[in-house]
C-alpha cells in the first residue's frame, strides 16, 4: 500500500470566513491554524501547503479569558541596545486587534518558509467588511468556541 503524497498543482484552495465575535482568541488561533496548514483535510501532507484561504471579520470583537487583557504583553526588540519593548494585550486589542489574532496564528504555524506562505492567505479585520466577495467564500462555523 502506497502513501497519498499531495502534489502543489492538484490542490484545489477554498475561501473561508469565519467571524470572531465573541471567540476566545487562543481558540480561534488554533482553528485557524489548522485550516491554514489544511489539517481539517485528507489530503494534509506536511511538506506541502493544502491549507484554504482565511478571511476573518469583526476581530475587535474577539475576548481573551481571566486576566490575560492586563497581564499578557507581547514583546519585541528594535534592533537597538536597549530596545526591548512591550505592549499589554489591552492596548493592543484597542489600537490593532488584528495583529493580536496574526501574532497568535503565526506561532502555530510551522517556524520555516512554508508558514511563511501558509500566513499570507490569512486575511483579519476589525469591522464586518472586506474586500474579498469576488471570491466568493463560504462561512465558517466554529463549533464551541466559547460564545
Amino acid at each position: 500500500m502506497k502513501s497519498f503524497m499531495a502534489k502543489p498543482q492538484e490542490i484545489e484552495r477554498k475561501w473561508l470566513v469565519i467571524d470572531a465575535d465573541g471567540l476566545v482568541l487562543g481558540r480561534l488561533a488554533t482553528e485557524v491554524a489548522t485550516i491554514l496548514r489544511g489539517k481539517n483535510k485528507p489530503i494534509y501532507t506536511p511538506h506541502v501547503d493544502t491549507g484554504d484561504y482565511v478571511i476573518v471579520i469583526n476581530a475587535d470583537k474577539m475576548k481573551l479569558t481571566g486576566k490575560k487583557l492586563d497581564q499578557k504583553k507581547y514583546y519585541w526588540h528594535t534592533g537597538y541596545p536597549g530596545g526591548l519593548k512591550s505592549v499589554d494585550y489591552r492596548t493592543m486589542m484597542a489600537n490593532t486587534p488584528e495583529k493580536a489574532l496574526m501574532i497568535a496564528v503565526k506561532g502555530m504555524l510551522p517556524k520555516n518558509s512554508l508558514g511563511r506562505q501558509m500566513l499570507k492567505k490569512l486575511r483579519v479585520y476589525s469591522g464586518t467588511e472586506h474586500g474579498h466577495e469576488a471570491q466568493k467564500p463560504e462561512v465558517y462555523e466554529i463549533k464551541g468556541g466559547n460564545r
